[in-house]
């Protein structure tokens, strides 16, 4: 029970490893602030979470005992996050760890000059800007309470380049460059701020996962081999498993990181170490 008594918000939390890691950290104790956009956005080329989905992470949590608050927002909507963060309070009355994981993998799949304006600002709002708006309603209340914990769900994309995803890759990296950034603010405040560079994670069924099946898309490999395909790149011989990421959330969300800021934590079976 590393998390008992925090209250957690984690985005994304309709499916893949927003699931699994709300899931996880009702395992350990927590209570669960859940968000998802719930439905489709204009320009993402395939179908985002339902609130059938949501529902289900919300059901799961429970059955480990959390208290759950399950809200609809957008992360691009700046106002929708600030519904749901007072609510949030009302509820609770604090919130000790915020998991920022909602993202996008696609549109992608193009060289740099064949993007267009609206896609690559849609890559960018999601990815980067919706984290710094969860950054931003949730930071003034982990600083008046002096404690908290933010992990940015990053990637290995994040540290290192691939051909066709500049978008992405950018995003990314900027999420590292927000995490390194924030981390030196909230330091004396002891608002701890890290990120989590995921590698290639298997879209595993019981959390629903997709978006490896998306990359591959983007990337013209074919889905019904891409798990092959992407375990050729890792020098471990395997894929990350979803649970990976979340024992490291729940690591970095415990107090047993509690002089732990500012860093980036790849599992990735070793890809970025070559």
């Amino acid at each position: 029970m590393r998390l008992k008594g925090k209250v957690a918000v984690v985005t994304g939390a309709g499916r893949g490893l927003g699931r699994e890691c709300a899931v996880a950290f009702a395992r350990e104790g927590a209570d669960l602030v859940l968000i998802d956009v719930s439905g489709d956005i204009a320009g993402v080329p395939y179908p985002l979470s339902t609130p059938s989905q949501l529902a289900c992470t919300e059901a799961a949590c429970r059955e480990h005992g959390a208290s759950v608050l399950s809200e609809f927002a957008d992360v691009r909507r700046l106002d929708e996050i600030e519904r749901v963060v007072d609510k949030a309070m009302a509820r609770f009355g604090r919130i000790d760890i915020l998991l920022n994981n909602a993202g996008i993998a696609a549109p992608s799949g193009k060289v740099v000059h064949d993007i267009s304006e609206e896609e690559w600002n849609l890559m960018v709002d999601v990815d980067l800007n919706g984290a710094w708006r969860m950054l931003k309603a949730v930071g003034k209340i982990m600083t008046s309470q002096r404690a908290g914990s933010i992990v940015n769900i990053a990637s290995t994309a994040g540290t290192v380049g691939y051909r066709h995803f500049s978008g992405y890759v950018a995003a990314k990296h900027g999420v590292v460059g927000l995490t390194k950034a924030a981390a030196l603010d909230y330091g004396p405040v002891k608002v701890r701020v890290n990120a989590i560079c995921p590698g290639s994670v298997r879209d595993a069924d019981h959390v629903e996962g997709r978006m490896l099946s998306e990359i591959a898309r983007s990337l013209d490999v074919d889905v019904a081999e891409h798990e092959s395909v992407f375990v050729q790149s890792q020098p471990m011989n395997e894929l990350i498993e979803p649970a990976d990421i979340a024992d490291a959330a729940i690591w970095l969300g415990s107090d047993a990181a509690r002089r732990v800021t500012g860093s980036v934590v790849t599992v990735d079976a070793g890809f970025t170490a070559r």
